[in-house]
């Protein structure tokens, strides 16, 4: 018997063979063996379970999936074919708007994540500028965002896209987000808008929602000048309103205009999914929707994709009627009981100072060596992994605050408490290894995953 033959009947062609990975392969193979090629090949990847790094759900229910997995082939974009997947989309839109305190009728979008809804979010900010400035004759040429560096690096992307001067607030050590008071000298008769996180990719904490709020009512009241706030919530949008409750930051407050949330982060949904609100119609700018006769039938499109599949749609709509706010507040309850668990663990350790644990917060614990040690946070977050396999991201925060490193763990719906309980020993244990040899090696170091933009 020779060797195709053999791998046919025992094993698979694959097996003493190098895979494809340079040209197009002249021929193919059976399905068992392109399934187990690729199977095999993710065998040696990263444990999703174990990554502390990633805001991204990577556990969903089986029914879940059944719902994913029947959809996939559904083309999200054909609305006339398949009016129910767009009936859905506006439910979810409809369900969000009230989750979030829009005052009446809304509109908003699904995206791909927060990304994209960032992008048509900042968008319509820049076309209602325009009709702003236009009103009053003022010139439209120098269109300028403010936000902090605390941001994702899509609101510098932005900027550099759309040709938007971006005036980014610098952080300071011990101070991570931003107020009205670091606004307001960035502000004029251009400024499209004001950009305010809700749960940084840093330390998961919010910006002053509610002191830029009143700063920007005090500067329409006495400048004239209508400055909207767009409330990047891509983590926080389904956390703070489970919570804290009480928290105002949504469109409770007059100048948040729109607000962007990630389905795929704390949704609890696969990736991608985001959406895109708006506290009223009009505040979608109407020159950015198109009219578009696809497929025998007239929809308005507001979107930078087309085509892309139905499934997250369908399954963000599962999750709502599955677990409901009640559902909701309950598993993240349960986060951030198990986040409270590992602060302490951490602090009981005594060698790490935690980052704003009395404030409100993502489940997660941002903490960093405290004393004079023989090794740094990146030095502890290779080791981690080395030993057990847990990514733990060690990154240093932006400008002004560059010297400053930090550590993250997220605690998500799948890190149980025995989870926590045993990060908390493989973290004093990496520690003590640490102790004995030191640092990592500088070929250890070149490994690293050093930055929080998960």
């Amino acid at each position: 018997m020779d060797d195709q033959a053999a791998a046919a009947l025992f094993g698979n062609s694959f097996a003493i063979e190098e895979v494809p990975s340079r040209t197009f392969p002249d021929d193919g193979m059976s399905a068992t063996d392109a399934m187990r090629l690729v199977a095999e090949d993710l065998a040696i990847e990263g444990d999703p379970g174990r990554n502390l790094a990633t805001f991204v759900t990577t556990w969903m229910e089986p029914q879940a999936q059944r719902v994913i997995a029947d959809n996939l082939h559904r083309n999200f974009i054909d609305h006339a074919e398949y009016p129910r997947t767009a009936e859905i989309e506006q439910r979810c839109i409809r369900m969000l708007a009230d989750l979030f305190h829009a005052p009446g009728e809304t509109t908003g979008a699904r995206t791909q994540g927060s990304s994209e809804a960032i992008m048509l979010g900042a968008l319509s900010l820049k076309w209602k500028w325009k009709e702003r400035q236009q009103a009053a004759g003022r010139p439209i040429d120098r269109p300028n965002l403010v936000f902090g560096a605390d941001v994702h690096v899509v609101w510098d992307k932005f900027c550099r896209y759309f040709d938007v001067e971006p005036r980014i607030v610098p952080l300071q050590p011990g101070k991570y987000t931003i107020g009205p008071e670091d606004v307001e000298p960035h502000l004029d008769e251009n400024t499209i808008g004001v950009a305010a996180v809700l749960g940084t990719t840093f330390t998961g904490h919010k910006d002053d929602i509610v002191g830029i709020n009143d700063l920007l009512l005090t500067i329409k009241s006495t400048r004239g000048l209508d400055i909207p706030m767009h409330v990047d919530g891509a983590s926080g949008g389904f956390v703070w309103p489970f919570l804290y409750p009480h928290s105002e930051w949504d469109f409770r407050l007059e100048q948040v205009r729109s607000i962007n949330v990630s389905g795929h982060k704390f949704g609890l949904v696969y990736p991608g999914i985001g959406w895109l609100v708006f506290r009223e119609t009009a505040d979608l700018a109407k020159d950015l929707v198109f009219e578009e006769n696809y497929l025998g039938k007239t929809d308005a499109t507001f979107t930078l994709n087309f085509s892309t599949g139905s499934s997250m749609v369908l399954a963000q709509y599962y999750n709502f009627v599955r677990y409901g706010r009640a559902g909701y507040g309950y598993i993240m309850r349960n986060m951030q009981k198990n986040a409270q668990v590992l602060a302490e663990r951490l602090r009981d350790l005594g060698r790490f100072d935690l980052i704003g644990a009395d404030q409100e917060q993502l489940p997660l614990v941002a903490f960093q060596l405290s004393g004079d040690n023989a090794f740094d946070e990146f030095d502890l977050a290779w080791q981690l992994s080395a030993e057990r396999g847990w990514m733990v991201p060690a990154y240093t925060l932006p400008p002004d605050a560059q010297d400053v490193t930090i550590m993250r763990a997220l605690v998500k719906q799948t890190l149980s408490r025995e989870h926590v309980d045993t990060l908390a020993r493989d973290i004093a244990d990496a520690c003590q290894t640490l102790d004995r040899k030191g640092g990592a090696h500088e070929s250890e170091r070149a490994q690293m995953v050093t930055g929080p933009g998960h």
